[in-house]
């Protein structure tokens, strides 16, 4: 758990440059790749997460600047832009906003009372179960998979190792 606000910014850095990278892997064309016929597309569920975050935030009380139009997903630069932009200003709100002792703070979350820290991991939680949709997804439309917590197939190509199954 986070004991102080520069733990839970490491952490926010570390997993946003993954989700950057599973982000900038992603095309125009990709964003169309559906769960099944009817269901979200893989576009759809990443602006979700991105967009989510200042909204998670501020109604928890960190305050974040929105996005102007979360309901239109834009290109696939645009959607890993954003993200960009995004992680840096949560990094500078958390700075400004929040101290050590803020994360002691318990508050309702989800009909549960919760610390702020364990909240803010409830968002980090939360961009990582789509960042998995979005890779299957990527998969499905054939693009490359980026190295998230350990090879890809394309990574272990690389190394010269046949990926396990």
């Amino acid at each position: 758990m986070y004991v102080t606000v520069q733990d839970l910014i490491v952490e926010w850095k570390n997993e946003a440059v993954l989700t950057q990278k599973v982000l900038d892997g992603l095309t125009d064309h990709a964003l169309q790749q559906q769960v099944y016929p009817g269901g979200r597309t893989l576009g759809r569920i990443a602006w979700h997460f991105v967009t989510n975050i200042p909204d998670y935030l501020t109604n928890f009380g960190v305050l974040v600047e929105k996005v102007s139009n979360p309901n239109e997903v834009p290109s696939a630069k645009e959607i890993a832009e954003t993200f960009n932009m995004i992680s840096s200003r949560v990094v500078q709100a958390l700075q400004e906003q929040w101290t050590d002792d803020s994360l002691k703070h318990v508050q309702n979350a989800f009909g549960r009372l919760e610390s702020n820290a364990t909240i803010f991991l409830g968002l980090i939680k939360h961009i990582v179960h789509h960042r998995g949709q979005v890779t299957v997804l990527m998969r499905q439309a054939e693009l490359p998979i980026p190295a998230i917590y350990g090879p890809s197939k394309e990574g272990w190509a690389q190394l010269g190792v046949t990926p396990p199954l």
